[in-house]
């Protein structure tokens, strides 16, 4: 009689074979994770540049309204003006945030817990159009939403619209850009979120800072310039006026903030996953190598440096936006 063989696998057939298979699964589970972590990449850089592009249209925006005055009246109207004994049609804070319900930049926030990376803030008024109350949507807030014209040049100064942006961290810790508004009408005062990941808001002044007046230079800026050091400029002028309220008049007629023609806007913004896998040590300046290194110890969050960011956010996408924005009205108002 023949004894068949018994056919099968010896221990090391099987142990090539395990060895071979777990080879091809770890290399099907590295290209998975790298087309993954690729599209995770892909996926933020393309929110962060659609966020990039809606915050700054929605400040090119509010930039391009500031100062407005309608002078298409109709026969016989006289249109409303920003007198020169009026505000500034655009107000400022460096390394400063906002609460939602507090008037306009008053009582604003400070210190490093409270504002994110130095963020700035940013305001700009305007005049709306349509009836008192009844607003065509002609000019809007940065919210959305019509502001109406003036009741009367005597309201004019309060009846103005507000836009105002400024950075604060949402409920789960996510800082992001806001606009703060004043309901047509009155009301309260309010914000709604705009642009999520924002870590800097930087902004600079543009200063025309030709003639003796504002409003009598050429409309280019000279330079640019803090919130802060064009507060320091009006802290020094020499204000007119028997009483305070006359000295107040005097000081809206010469701030040097109607002096201010032009912005730089500067935002670094954030994915949201942690999708970088590269050496964290990226440094970030907001306007230039030049700016910051003889500004950036005073004017907070111009210079951002990753290895000082918080662990848990540091190895998120980042993308630096810039925009230079010309203002297209008389910052100092048109009325005699």
């Amino acid at each position: 009689m023949t004894r068949n063989g018994q056919s099968g696998l010896t221990l090391v057939e099987l142990m090539i074979s395990i060895t071979l298979g777990m080879l091809v699964v770890l290399a099907a589970t590295a290209l998975l994770v790298s087309s993954k972590s690729a599209y995770t990449g892909q996926d933020d850089s393309a929110k962060v540049r659609d966020t990039a592009n809606y915050a700054l249209e929605l400040i090119n925006r509010a930039a391009r309204q500031g100062a407005y005055e309608n002078w298409d009246t109709g026969e016989g109207g006289a249109p409303i003006l920003t007198l020169p004994k009026m505000s500034a049609n655009i107000a400022g804070l460096d390394a400063s945030s906002l609460k939602d319900t507090t008037t306009a930049i008053d009582s604003p926030l400070t210190g490093a817990t409270a504002v994110v990376n130095g963020s700035d803030v940013l305001g700009i008024r305007f005049f709306g159009s349509g009836p008192a109350g009844k607003p065509d949507n002609g000019m809007i807030d940065c919210a959305g939403f019509g502001i109406s014209a003036p009741a009367s040049q005597s309201t004019a100064e309060q009846d103005r619209g507000w836009s105002i942006f400024y950075v604060v961290k949402d409920t789960g810790g996510e800082p992001e850009l806001r606009c703060k508004y004043y309901p047509d009408g009155g009301g309260t005062w309010a914000s709604v979120a705009v642009a999520r990941g924002v870590e800097s808001f930087q902004v600079l002044y543009g200063l025309d800072t030709d003639g003796a007046k504002p409003g009598e230079g050429d409309r280019i800026p000279n330079q640019f310039v803090t919130a802060t050091a064009i507060n320091a400029l009006d802290d020094k002028l020499s204000l007119d006026g028997a009483d305070a309220a006359a000295q107040a008049i005097d000081k809206n007629k010469r701030t040097n903030w109607k002096r201010v023609v032009a912005i730089k806007v500067a935002l670094l913004l954030r994915g949201t996953n942690k999708s970088r896998n590269d050496v964290l040590n990226q440094t970030y300046d907001l306007f230039g190598s030049d700016y910051s290194t003889g500004n950036a110890a005073a004017d907070t969050g111009t210079l951002i440096k990753e290895a000082e960011l918080p662990t848990a956010t540091r190895n998120r996408y980042r993308k630096l936006f810039l925009a230079d924005i010309q203002f297209r009205n008389q910052a100092e108002g048109s009325g005699k």
